[in-house]
């Protein structure tokens, strides 16, 4: 039976380890050929850390087999566990069987050096997986979803699946992919397959409200999608959202329940990433670590939308972009609220209604809704919410004023209308919450296969 590597690497006990034969496999990151005896560091993907495995010159077919074996390759390597005189490990593998499962030729092998840049990487989505970087990156990722899991479940939130295709707009936008069975000349929806227009979703925000209004607090976690011609390292056209929705909920509970949300995560991945998180502290982002225990350890800065506008405007910092009440806030004064002003997450509440979407509650100013967004450092906005509009006659004059059609939301509007309750959400870009707890620059770098403008081959 395989043994994977972090099962030998991170035993709490490796002592206990020592003279007992195991079997393990991977992909080998270097060789190194000392004519007696070889060296070669294995790594299944399972830790960040490569298990050293020594090969003795007696063993048998030793001549034949080691110059096969190239980075890159796939082995098995049977073997007992020793210590390591090395002082990067304490314990290795003294192998007794050796068998190559996957060549690679050396010659073509794109990862043959330790460095590589990020573009160059993601014109090898099929391989970059094998980098340090990457690796890191994978696991991190799957910590963080593990987390939010475990998360809303502990809190007693119902899971649910929301649907793909989707015959609404929920943020209003109208950059949507269009999903239809009709060649491009042709108009007559009708003869379509849904037999009306269809979109891939920008958000299961609008379904899972449905269910919150029968379950109570639910959460959906899945793929969105936004035709939005962007190029900047902050977007993508596929992307993964965790939306919780909540009823009997105010805004006030949808921020305490986001802040909880967000410190438990991340203390997860610190707990059970250490080795990747000071990867990416040493060679991705100084002071990482300080930052994300700064996060988890103090409660996020809390105020209005107009207060942040009045601090923004008396700042030193020249913005390339204005700043005037009523106009949406940019990136640069996200990041100068969270990075210089108070060092820490930012929570600002109460947005101009004008430039917010038309499901969020109007507050009583006229002026206002009851939006949220959660600011943090080197990322800016992480999490968007909002208590939801409870009362039919104002959402329906909402749906006008946004030139949405009724008609298409009339479901929507009877959750208003049988039995409607106080309720709130918020939605969270999980890449740009990878980006965060990694330090990685570029959101494509944090997705398995980005999906961009003119990019769609992986």
């Amino acid at each position: 039976m395989r043994t994977k590597l972090n099962k030998i690497l991170h035993h709490e006990k490796p002592e206990v380890l020592l003279h007992q034969t195991v079997t393990v496999a991977g992909w080998v990151r270097s060789i190194r050929d000392q004519k007696s005896f070889a060296f070669l560091a294995l790594n299944d993907g399972s830790t960040f850390a490569n298990l050293q495995v020594v090969i003795d010159s007696d063993l048998p077919h030793y001549e034949t087999i080691i110059p096969s074996i190239t980075t890159g390759a796939s082995v098995q390597i049977v073997g007992e566990i020793v210590e390591s005189p090395g002082k990067n490990q304490s314990i290795e593998i003294k192998a007794s069987e050796v068998t190559l499962i996957g060549e690679c030729d050396p010659a073509t092998y794109p990862l043959q050096k330790k460095r590589h840049s990020f573009e160059f990487l993601r014109t090898i989505a099929h391989l970059r997986t094998r980098t340090n970087t990457q690796g890191a990156v994978a696991r991190v990722r799957n910590a963080l979803a593990f987390a939010t899991h475990k998360y809303f479940q502990e809190e007693g939130f119902l899971y649910v699946q929301t649907p793909i295709i989707s015959g609404s707009d929920c943020e209003g936008s109208g950059e949507m992919f269009k999903v239809t069975t009709l060649d491009s000349k042709e108009t007559d929806y009708t003869k379509d397959f849904f037999q009306k227009p269809a979109y891939l979703t920008v958000s299961g925000q609008l379904e899972a409200e449905i269910y919150a209004l029968a379950f109570s607090d639910v959460y959906t976690f899945g793929p969105t999608f936004r035709a939005e011609n962007s190029h900047t390292s902050r977007h993508l056209a596929e992307f993964w959202m965790i939306e919780p929705e909540m009823a009997f909920a105010d805004l006030a509970k949808d921020i305490e329940c986001a802040e909880k949300y967000i410190k438990y995560v991340v203390r997860y991945a610190m707990d059970s990433c250490p080795e990747d998180l000071n990867f990416f502290d040493k060679f991705v982002e100084k002071g990482l670590l300080e930052k994300l225990q700064n996060l988890v350890g103090s409660p996020f800065e809390k105020l209005p939308y107009s207060d942040a506008i009045e601090i923004l405007a008396k700042a030193s910092k020249k913005f390339t972009y204005p700043v005037k009440w009523g106009l949406d806030l940019q990136s640069e004064h996200e990041r100068y609220l969270t990075e210089t002003h108070f060092k820490k997450p930012v929570v600002l509440t109460d947005y101009p209604k004008e430039i917010k979407a038309f499901y969020m509650r109007d507050n009583d100013d006229g002026k206002t809704v009851a939006a949220m967004d959660i600011l943090v450092p080197g990322i800016g906005e992480l999490v968007g919410g909002s208590q939801r509009e409870e009362r039919l006659d104002v959402l329906e004059k909402k749906l006008e004023k946004h030139n949405l059609n009724p008609e298409d939301y009339w479901w929507y509007l009877e959750l208003r209308k049988y039995g409607s309750v106080p309720h709130s959400g918020f939605g969270v870009g999980f890449e740009r919450l990878v980006q965060f707890v990694t330090g990685m620059e570029n959101i494509r770098d944090v997705i398995a296969f980005p999906r961009y403008p003119g990019h769609v081959e992986f």
